[in-house]
């Protein structure tokens, strides 16, 4: 299928992604008012767990069966997708919180540090990306893809991990603030959104890799169409 087709049928879809993003965030905002995904101390948080990871397995299954959803994925804006990752510098926020005697710092410190390195070298992706759209086949850019992902997956497990041993808790000190708003809209929304934006840009890239495309920028997209050619000196 050519990209322009794609890349019409793309456009066919966004305002049903753009509704099912919206209920989406109004059922974490339903959750989050009525403290539903709370539990006990001392026990697995597994209704949160679920928001985190229900979302993603809707995504990868839609990828894999609805084409029109695929074909959105493959046409995604991959500066885009980059650039969303930006908004974790905020988890300055995290050590903020444990500062203040709020979150435990086995879930602050690496959560914190982490999305905070994410962030930040976001920024660097972006550039590579603007000045070199091969860099969308890169090892590099998958590597850092796949760091983005294992360092949610790390700030979930650890959360979760903190609030079923009670690790660094106390009276005061627990990860129950993530269950309410408006720090719930963090696991049960951004996580997964982010973990997203990764696997799109993932998705692309091995798939660019193994066709051999070469990439250009064609207005505020990154556009792969033609064979790469070897010049010999």
């Amino acid at each position: 299928m050519s990209d322009n087709i794609i890349l019409e049928n793309s456009n066919k879809t966004k305002p049903i992604l753009w509704v099912t993003l919206l209920a989406w965030l109004a059922i974490v905002l339903f959750l989050g008012v009525n403290e539903t995904l709370a539990r006990e101390p001392g026990t697995p948080p597994i209704p949160l767990l679920i928001a985190v990871v229900a979302p993603i397995l809707v995504y990868l299954t839609a990828y894999w069966s609805v084409a029109r959803f695929r074909e959105l994925v493959l046409s995604s804006d991959l500066q885009f997708a980059a650039g969303i990752q930006t908004w974790r510098f905020g988890g300055l926020a995290f050590i903020a919180l444990y500062v203040y005697g709020v979150l435990p710092g086995l879930f602050a410190w690496p959560a914190g540090l982490g999305d905070m390195a994410i962030g930040i070298t976001a920024v660097w992706v972006i550039r590579a990306l603007r000045d070199r759209p091969d860099f969308v086949k890169s090892k590099a850019y998958r590597t850092w893809n796949l760091l983005g992902i294992l360092d949610l997956v790390t700030a979930v497990s650890l959360g979760a991990l903190s609030a079923y041993l009670g690790i660094g808790t106390s009276e005061t000190i627990s990860t129950f603030p993530m269950v309410r708003l408006p720090l719930v809209l963090i696991p049960a929304f951004l996580v997964p959104l982010f973990i997203m934006m990764h696997l799109t840009s993932l998705i692309q890239s091995r798939k660019l890799a193994a066709t051999g495309k070469s990439c250009a920028w064609v207005g505020q997209r990154i556009l792969c169409g033609m064979k790469e050619t070897t010049t010999h000196a």
